[in-house]
Order: C-alpha cells, then sequence, then structure tokens
C-alpha cells in the first residue's frame, strides 16, 4: 500500500476518510479519543500543503438527515485540537460542500456533514454506492483511508471511493494494521486474550478463531453469563443470549481439548436493578440469585484476572468487565486495565468501549503499548477475515 510520503499533495484536495464517531450526550462529546487519533495524519497534509477535506460518519442515522448526529460539534473540537479554523459543510456532497471545498486555500482543513445522512453510503446496491461516490470523488483529488473504524465495512467512503482516485493509507490504519499483524502472525507467548462487553453473539467468531491461537481467553462482561449458563450456573436476572448457551457450551468443550486456558469469573457485583445508586453486592458466580442481575466481575475475580495477565508476553483486550459507564460497577474492568500496565506484555486495547473506559477511568495511554481505535475491525481481522477498506487501499 502507498503512505501519504508517496503522494504528491501540496496545492492539491485530499479526501481523508477519518473516523470521528465519538460518543455525545447532546452536543457535548464525552470521549474526543478517535478525533485525537485522526490529528497525525490530517497534520501531516497540512504541513505539505495539502487542502484536507475530512469524510466521516457518526452514530447510525441510516440514510436520513438526523440533527443529534451532526457532526458540527465534532469538527469544532477538531478545530480546537488543531489550533485552526475548520469550515464544515450543511451536507455531505452537495451545494454547501462542493462550495466549501473549493473555497479551501493550502493547509486549510474543512470536515463535511455525517456521510451516513446519504443513503448511497451504506447502500448494498453497488450502483448507489457508486453514484455517492462519484459525488464524493468530485470534491478531491487524492484520497486517503484513515478512518480504522469502517475499513470492514463496504461503504462508498470506504471501498468505491479510493477506487476513483489515487490513493494511499493514513498513518493512522498503517499502524493498527501492523499492530494487528504482531497479533496474527507469530505473537510472544503467553497470548492471552480478554474479551467482555455485552453480547456473545458479536464475539463467536473471533472466539472460534482465537480457540487455534490463543494460550489463555479471559471473559468478563455481559457476555459471561451465557457461559456461566453453559455451565449449568443460575444467572438471575443478567443478560443472557439463550439460543447461544449451545454453542457456547460446545466452545467450553474445544478450548478444554485443544488446551486453550478458559478462565471465567468466580465473583460477580449482582445489584437489584440497572441504574447506579442500586444496591448491590459481590456473589460468588455459581451463586447469583434468581431476583438479581451481574453489572460486573467481582473483586476476587478481578483479582484472579489480573494474576493471569502477570505472565503474559502479548494480550489482546476488547470489551470492559463491567457497566464501567456506572462508579459501582467499574471496579472490574479497573482492575483488568491494571492488570495490562503491571504485566510485561505487549498489551493492545481493542477499541471501542474498552479504550473510552481507560480514559474515563484516568489510565495514561501511554501505559498501554497500542490503543486501537476500531473494535469491530479489529475483531474481524482477528476472525481472519479481508477487510474490504483494507483490500481497496491495496488495489
Amino acid at each position: 500500500m502507498r503512505t501519504i510520503d508517496d503522494l504528491d499533495v501540496a496545492g492539491r484536495r485530499v479526501f481523508v476518510r477519518a473516523d470521528l464517531n465519538v460518543p455525545l450526550d447532546g452536543e457535548r462529546i464525552t470521549d474526543d479519543g478517535r478525533i485525537r487519533a485522526a490529528l497525525p495524519t490530517i497534520t501531516a497534509l497540512r504541513e505539505r500543503g495539502a487542502r484536507v477535506v475530512v469524510g466521516a460518519h457518526l452514530g447510525r442515522p441510516k440514510g436520513r438527515v438526523a440533527p443529534e448526529f451532526s457532526l458540527g460539534p465534532v469538527a469544532a473540537r477538531l478545530g480546537e485540537l488543531l489550533g485552526a479554523d475548520v469550515r464544515f459543510a450543511a451536507d455531505t456532497a452537495g451545494e454547501s460542500a462542493r462550495a466549501t471545498a473549493a473555497a479551501l486555500a493550502d493547509g486549510e482543513v474543512a470536515v463535511l456533514e455525517n456521510l451516513r445522512f446519504e443513503p448511497g453510503e451504506t447502500s448494498k446496491d453497488d450502483a448507489e454506492r457508486g453514484e455517492f461516490a462519484d459525488r464524493l470523488a468530485a470534491l478531491a483529488d487524492l484520497y486517503v483511508g484513515d478512518g480504522f473504524g469502517a475499513v470492514h465495512r463496504k461503504h462508498a467512503s470506504v471501498v468505491d471511493l479510493p477506487q476513483r482516485l489515487p490513493h494511499a493509507v493514513g498513518g493512522l490504519v498503517l499502524a493498527e494494521v501492523e499492530v494487528l499483524h504482531r497479533l496474527t502472525g507469530d505473537p510472544r507467548r503467553p497470548y492471552v486474550v480478554v474479551l467482555g462487553g455485552a453480547k456473545v453473539s458479536d464475539k463467536l467468531a473471533v472466539i472460534d478463531n482465537l480457540l487455534g491461537t490463543a494460550d489463555r481467553l479471559i471473559i468478563g462482561g455481559g457476555m459471561v453469563f451465557t457461559f456461566l449458563k453453559a455451565k449449568g450456573y443460575e444467572v438471575g436476572r443478567s443478560m443472557l443470549e439463550e439460543d447461544q448457551v449451545p454453542v457456547v457450551a460446545e466452545y467450553i468443550d474445544r478450548a478444554e481439548r485443544e488446551g486453550v486456558e478458559l478462565v471465567l469469573p468466580v465473583d460477580i457485583v449482582a445489584a437489584d436493578a440497572f441504574a447506579a445508586d442500586s444496591p448491590h453486592a459481590a456473589v460468588a458466580a455459581d451463586a447469583i440469585p434468581a431476583d438479581r442481575l451481574g453489572l460486573d466481575i467481582g473483586p476476587e475475580s478481578g483479582a484472579l484476572f489480573a494474576a493471569k495477565l502477570a505472565d503474559a508476553k502479548t494480550v489482546f483486550w476488547n470489551g470492559p468487565m463491567g457497566v464501567f459507564e456506572m462508579a459501582a460497577f467499574a471496579g472490574g474492568t479497573r482492575a483488568l486495565a491494571q492488570g495490562l500496565i503491571d504485566s510485561d506484555a505487549f498489551t493492545v486495547v481493542g477499541g471501542g468501549d474498552s479504550a473510552a473506559a481507560v480514559r474515563a477511568l484516568g489510565f495514561d495511554e501511554a501505559a498501554f503499548g497500542h490503543i486501537s481505535t476500531g473494535g469491530g475491525a479489529s475483531l474481524e481481522y482477528l476472525e481472519g477475515k479481508t477487510l474490504p477498506g483494507i483490500q481497496a487501499l491495496a488495489d
């Protein structure tokens, strides 16, 4: 793949597909990590005299204009971080976008409105995606793919647009791919994978693949209750995917057959309700009261998980251990993150909620080997899938 160093960008309009899909509370950005991650590529292009047109998405507006998903607040924050004015187009590829892109001077930056406001961005119809890509291509002379969080999507701005313009990979995507190659190539062992988050169904494919590559698999978060149920335990009113219990039971058996150590919590923080102030207590993982729901792994589990990280040489972590946004249920995620820091391993935090948790809980990002910006893309890479956005940049 060509990099931005291979492009002659001075005085030319460069479309940068970034990942600016940040969490919002109204118009307030609660975690600007993905905006910060986009800065190095945008800054490098500015310094070389490029006229930078940034395209990105926010949320899932499903092809309609939805003000609550506007990238306006993101453009303002990007300007603050760059220390420069950032123009904002009121549409994606219409009159405002064309005028805004045309008005850029060397070194200036503009952000287009949410690309997913256009049905063509996410359409499964090649012609509809292609028509939108044609309109986007008219805004620029060159293309740089730097939105790792979207490279697993066959979307117009990710796959079709680089087919229409001279293109290169951005620094962020290049770094992400290099790190993930370390995990899938020949990782230093013991290789430990920690999976959390809400749904086990989101992780089945990666678990299937990791049972052939990882030495140890640690499970927490909402998905753990399907594992506990598969072992015959009561899980109360905890999150449960009943239809996945047979599949998970087979994975438990397979891990034993293939010599992969599967580590589950020994205790759970069980609460009366899904609320920050709900009465709660740590209980044994095999003794969750029928009228309670688990919202975090317990303190003994946090200590156990940290101990299981101590001898690791490579660790990949995707998904929090509990509802870390509520202080009462953040202890497990905090203990796990600290365990990663205390280990001597090369540690990769797999994007999304995990990266947000690291920042929300006050950890120094530099203490980890790599913090990914793309949880879903990272998982699909580890599943062994071909990522359409990466393939498009390689062509």
